[in-house]
């Protein structure tokens, strides 16, 4: 090869280079320029500096000697001085990489510092390449999963979560220090009448309300938490003084005198119930604290609501008999365990049978028969009650279908029906396909409801018992007077049927009052058309001071105690022969 071939070969060769070393530079130009970092290059060796990438997004100065330096010191928030001093020098302490994140002065960017060391074969070092890069978004990010992590998204209270770890560090604190724990648990009285009243927006704004107010009572020593829906969990490190329960209910119950005033313009008052446990009385696990404060706070719900209530062991033996009912209870369900006893109710005029009112019993697999009275309220909370209630229906109507083919008497059977037996979308539906099964007509069907159901669910409620009533089936009013009733009330109500409670049968002998209340509610329910019925008549006294009053129907031991369905064919048989 000549000359000029080997200078051409030369001349390609570099102009190759050229356009590598081209492209490298253009390639690494715009990974540095579309990221969202700046760099800045010092050469040991020349003493200079250099500035690569998106400098100009983070200062408005360029650096080009140590001097320089210091203006980044003046860019960034006072306490972030000393440390990015550090960082910058990592070379002092033999480092090869370290990093910090700093915030800029009067900016919201929150920028993360990295600077990297090269050394030669002798540790000195050459090269130093200090790398800012915005992680204001990270850290946003970071902040907020943070905040979900110990609080509640509506209150801006501690979590469930967070305020069980709190407390728990409460109560080991508590062991070393032989001190007291208070938990206080809250729930709103009647909330769901607020949720379905007024919608589930309004509701939450309720909440939120009530939970910023709990957060004024933060403090040391004092823990609060949204634990969800309508429930609020408070603790309290050694109780005692402004901190005490007894002064924190009575600023709560001072506050609720007082409506909330939502963002509609609505005004809502509400009352809290409440229940108290303490460490080491009542438990001296975290969660089993919360869960007694839970107990006592629901036996106060039971005791009439709008009230504190504090834990003693009677209350957990109580909840804990409870918790073996509804477990037999499921089994029973499951086994339709049940039997089915009728309580006969007579005309008062001449003593015929007017007709049976229906009534579930339950054996357990003891032997051991549980009150109704305390079955059914633990089914209506658990949701059994449905196909208790369809399992009773069914079982009644069959055995009064089986009645009438054998004995022809003219007669109603009188059915108990829960509120949320009628909020079930097909109750009507099914009650009527009963009807149609075992060929009863919709006037030989009584359905009773109680006072306290119309006042939970009024609307709803009353618009099924109007298509009930317009098919034919009669509509009583069981326990009347122990409630909330009035003559405007009833007056709305789509009954045919009222029946008087027994508290005012037991006395209506011996207290003037009470006759005289008697007589006024026969006389005025008369008047609106209603048939009436006095349940609990176990005297024959009783039985003629009714009749003297036109009272037009009783129901009692007097005449006819409940009993199984053999008895009740007994007593048609003795009515038709």
């Amino acid at each position: 090869m000549d000359f000029m071939e080997e200078l051409k070969y030369q001349v390609d060769l570099l102009s190759a280079m050229n356009r590598k070393l081209s492209r490298d530079e253009k390639m690494l130009r715009l990974i540095c320029e579309t990221s969202n970092s700046a760099f800045l290059y010092y050469s040991y060796e020349e003493g200079t500096f250099s500035t690569v990438a998106n400098w100009d997004y983070f200062f408005d100065f360029t650096v080009t000697d140590l001097r320089d330096l210091t203006r980044l010191y003046d860019s960034v928030e006072d306490e972030y001085v000393i440390p990015l001093r550090e960082v910058l020098f990592i070379e002092n302490q033999k480092l090869k990489s370290q990093a910090i994140d700093v915030k800029l002065k009067g900016r919201h960017i929150c920028m993360e510092v990295e600077v990297s060391i090269v050394y030669d074969a002798l540790d000195h070092p050459t090269d130093k390449i200090i790398r800012f890069r915005d992680v204001t978004k990270f850290n946003t990010q970071n902040d907020e999963l943070t905040y979900l992590a110990y609080y509640d998204i509506l209150t801006g209270l501690y979590n469930r979560n967070y305020f069980v770890r709190l407390l728990g560090e409460y109560i080991r604190r508590a062991e070393e220090e032989n001190e007291t724990v208070a938990v206080m648990f809250l729930d709103f009285d009647d909330f769901r009448r607020v949720n379905d009243g007024m919608g589930i927006i309004v509701g939450d704004e309720l909440v939120q309300m009530f939970g910023q107010f709990l957060s004024d009572l933060l403090g040391d020593n004092v823990i609060i938490s949204h634990f969800n829906s309508d429930l609020f969990c408070i603790g309290i490190y050694s109780p005692c003084g402004a901190r005490s329960v007894e002064t924190i209910y009575k600023t709560i119950t001072e506050r609720l005198k007082k409506p909330f005033k939502l963002s509609g313009g609505q005004e809502i008052f509400i009352t809290v119930s409440a229940g108290v446990a303490e460490y080491p009385e009542a438990a001296t696990k975290t969660l089993e604290l919360i869960n007694c404060a839970e107990i006592v706070m629901f036996k106060a719900k039971s005791m009439g609501k709008d009230k504190v209530l504090y834990y003693d062991g009677t209350i957990l033996d109580d909840f804990l008999k409870n918790v073996t009912i509804e477990n037999k209870l499921k089994d029973a369900v499951f086994q339709q365990n049940f039997i089915m006893y009728y309580q006969p109710q007579f005309r008062t005029m001449d003593r015929a049978l007017r007709g049976v009112e229906a009534l579930i019993r339950w054996k357990d697999d003891n032997g051991k028969m549980i009150s109704p009275a305390v079955f059914i309220p633990i089914a209506e909370k658990n949701g059994a009650i449905v196909p208790i209630g369809a399992w009773v229906i069914e079982e009644s109507l069959k055995a009064f279908a089986a009645w009438k083919r054998k004995y022809h008497y003219p007669m109603i059977m009188s059915l108990n029906i829960s509120a949320i037996q009628y909020r079930q979308p097909d109750f009507i539906d099914k009650v009527l396909q009963l009807m149609d099964k075992y060929e009863i007509s919709p006037e030989e069907i009584e359905l009773e409801i109680t006072e306290s159901i119309l006042i939970d669910d009024f609307t709803e409620i009353t618009e099924k018992l109007v298509v009930l009533r317009d098919i034919g089936v009669k509509i009583s009013l069981d326990d009347f007077g122990t409630g909330y009733s009035s003559l405007s009330y009833l007056k709305g109500l789509p009954i045919d049927t009222l029946k008087i409670d027994k508290s005012f049968i037991d006395t209506v002998i011996t207290d003037e009052n009470t006759r005289i209340i008697t007589e006024s509610i026969i006389y005025m329910v008369k008047k609106l058309g209603f048939e009436t019925i006095a349940e609990g008549v176990e005297t024959e006294e009783q039985f003629r001071y009714l009749n003297e009053i036109d009272c037009d129907n009783i129901q009692g031991y007097f005449l006819g105690k409940p009993m199984p369905s053999d008895k009740i064919e007994n007593l048609l048989a003795d009515m038709t022969a």
